[in-house]
């Protein structure tokens, strides 16, 4: 099995060490205060539950800034604009901003277009309060990292129409040198080892063959796939749910602080 980021590790003591590290997190850049992350997928893959459960995960309770659709057999994105969400540990905000955006269709003009995620990413288009063009943008509002959420337990049907568009969203964002990584949510539904019990995630052939497909299908690398479980139906939080989202935020704000290290590059 490869390494899956080699953390079989002890979740009862990387939680509060995971969270210490990000709350002391600073941008490498100094014109820089807060990271953009940009957080795109298919509808229903759950890109405001991983928002509110990284918030979940810092404030010790359930979160839920970002509105989640909880409706059964809604076939489009339940996020209609491009919003921005800071993280709070206790009274501190912390130094990243996620921003939500309509979900992918499969259909040519349904939901996200696109453009609309490239220009997102370089921060031609910024959150709901200020939804126009913005012809110049600046360093703080460019986006350093596209995290694409994916649900592992339908995988193995996206269609070839999606497929495109990711790869077409990939091949643009590429070229400009922006990190790209892959949160696999909804694990416990695509194993029954990983539902019984979240600490088998990284010994699940399941889990392994979710990663390597998604890996294969986007081109992201399985270094850049994170395997996580989003708050859904809990009234409480949980330190095995909370450190997978921890290691996978502490993942993504690195990968996005090295891009923003060498942004004038490109």
């Amino acid at each position: 099995m490869p390494s899956m980021h080699i953390i079989v590790f002890c979740f009862d003591r990387q939680k509060e060490a995971l969270k210490k590290k990000l709350e002391n997190f600073f941008p490498s850049h100094p014109d820089v205060k807060d990271i953009k992350i940009l957080v795109a997928g298919e509808i229903a893959a759950g890109k405001s539950s991983f928002i509110n459960s990284i918030n979940s995960a810092f404030q010790g309770r359930i979160s839920s800034r970002a509105l989640v659709n909880s409706a059964a057999g809604n076939s489009h994105s339940f996020t209609q604009k491009l919003k921005g969400f800071t993280i709070r540990s206790g009274k501190k905000t912390l130094p990243f901003v996620f921003k939500d955006i309509m979900g992918l269709e499969s259909e040519t003009l349904a939901g996200a277009q696109i453009e609309d995620i490239i220009n997102a990413v370089f921060g031609h288009v910024l959150t709901n309060e200020d939804q126009h063009y913005n012809s110049d943008p600046n360093l703080s509002d460019r986006s350093f990292c596209l995290v694409y959420d994916i649900a592992a337990n339908i995988v193995h049907y996206i269609d070839d129409q999606l497929i495109d568009k990711l790869k077409d969203i990939r091949q643009k964002i590429s070229d400009m040198g922006i990190t790209q990584v892959v949160v696999m949510t909804k694990v416990d539904e695509a194993c029954p080892l990983v539902k019984k019990d979240l600490r088998k995630m990284y010994t699940s052939k399941k889990i392994k063959e979710k990663m390597e497909l998604c890996s294969a299908i986007i081109g992201v690398p399985l270094t850049n796939i994170f395997p996580v479980k989003n708050y859904h139906d809990e009234i409480d939080t949980d330190d095995d749910i909370d450190v997978l989202i921890l290691k996978a935020l502490e993942q993504i704000v690195q990968l996005a602080d090295d891009r923003l290290e060498n942004a004038e590059s490109y």
